[in-house]
């Protein structure tokens, strides 16, 4: 595959389960070349941060889609704060951004609970995260694409349609996401 050929990829998916499961998900969305996945389930922004030359910069795309911080209020890799976590995320836009790559930052989805790590209140964390996010983008005048104010249930939590455990969309959340996306990619003008 040559990086300059017909095989250049426009946009990589970064991120954890949430994206690794939006390839299963919706393979046909995948099967275009142009679209790479990168997401591993259960990572955090630190695990992300220390890929991401390998996994977004040396690939060279168009764009990057950023989409993390949910693990890191699960606390899956240890304590972090919340702006601990925005300044991981503001390093990987960062690093994008003085490649020439656009930088699409998501909100995180909505989560009332985590079912392997109750009681961590992500129905309060994940909005103020969102609002930190939010304010990074319009700072660094980069895309914010607000899958949050979509998919929240009056909870701050995703429905059982959206996501059967609370945390990972179903083929409807994943839609849901897909739309809001190819959005995005029109008004960046990704797409035709």
């Amino acid at each position: 595959m040559d990086a300059k050929g017909q095989n250049e990829v426009t946009v990589v998916f970064m991120g954890n389960s949430i994206i690794q499961g939006w390839k299963q998900a919706d393979p046909d969305f995948f099967s275009d070349p142009k679209l790479l996945n990168r997401g591993i389930g259960g990572q955090t922004t630190p695990q992300m941060l220390s890929r991401f030359e390998k996994d977004v910069l040396d690939v060279n795309p168009k764009a990057v889609l950023i989409l993390a911080g949910t693990n890191d209020i699960a606390g899956n890799t240890g304590e972090i704060t919340l702006t601990e976590i925005r300044d991981n995320i503001d390093e990987m836009a960062q690093m994008a951004s003085k490649n020439q790559i656009q930088v699409i930052l998501c909100s995180v989805l909505p989560a009332f609970d985590y079912p392997w790590r109750a009681g961590r209140r992500p129905d309060e964390k994940i909005p103020a995260l969102n609002e930190l996010i939010r304010e990074l983008a319009e700072a660094q005048n980069l895309y914010y694409l607000d899958f949050f104010a979509v998919m929240a249930d009056d909870r701050n939590g995703l429905p059982k349609d959206l996501a059967e455990d609370g945390v990972h969309p179903t083929s409807k959340g994943y839609s849901v996401m897909r739309n809001l996306t190819l959005e995005a990619f029109k008004e960046l003008k990704l797409i035709p």
